[in-house]
């Protein structure tokens, strides 16, 4: 009985370091934004430059394809599931708010994003795949249908990163990106990395 308990002790006490080592890349009080994971693939620095809040202007098309009022907005990037993907937040002063959920996958060599918003609870997500391009650009697609009813895709561009801040284009395009379509676009700069 007394060999039964101090297995059952020390399968509980291994337990909780594991767990200890599993959360050693998660935001905390010495890394807000968490760390990235050395054992990542070497492409989860693709978004390093972004971890960290941003204070940033948004604009949008409204109904009339004219662009609405800007509306300032904070967005904050962090690492999650210990240093192995990216999150991001948005609080826009509208009340809107919105995230996504960022996993590089080593197979495909490609990122796959996932998008949610407090606007709206789709049964799935929607999903951006894309990589960085040849100029520094986090470059992203998911497929979508103009109102006319041609195929096309939405089309995101994280542009002029750096450690000073970013800028964030929406924008539908057509397969062969001959029409370009800009719907949304962001400006940020970075407050606290």
């Amino acid at each position: 009985m007394t060999k039964l308990c101090l297995f059952i002790g020390l399968f509980f006490l291994s337990l909780g370091m594991s767990n200890a080592q599993v959360q050693e890349y998660e935001a905390n009080e010495s890394y807000p934004y968490g760390r990235l994971n050395p054992d990542a693939p070497s492409q989860l620095g693709d978004y390093s430059p972004l971890i960290g809040l941003h204070k940033c202007a948004t604009v949008m098309r409204g109904a009339s394809t004219d662009w609405a009022d800007t509306v300032q907005m904070d967005w904050q990037f962090k690492y999650i599931m210990n240093g192995l993907a990216v999150q991001d937040e948005v609080w826009k002063a509208d009340g809107v708010y919105a995230g996504s959920i960022r996993q590089f996958n080593a197979d495909s060599a490609r990122w796959y994003v996932h998008y949610y918003s407090s606007g709206a609870a789709p049964a799935r997500l929607q999903t951006w795949e894309g990589n960085l391009d040849a100029s520094g650009d986090m470059v992203l697609y998911s497929p979508q249908t103009a109102p006319n009813g041609m195929d096309g895709f939405y089309k995101i561009t994280f542009a002029d990163i750096s450690e000073k801040g970013f800028n964030w284009q929406g924008e539908w395009v057509d397969p062969a990106e001959t029409i370009s379509f800009p719907l949304w676009r962001i400006f940020c700069e970075s407050v606290d990395r």
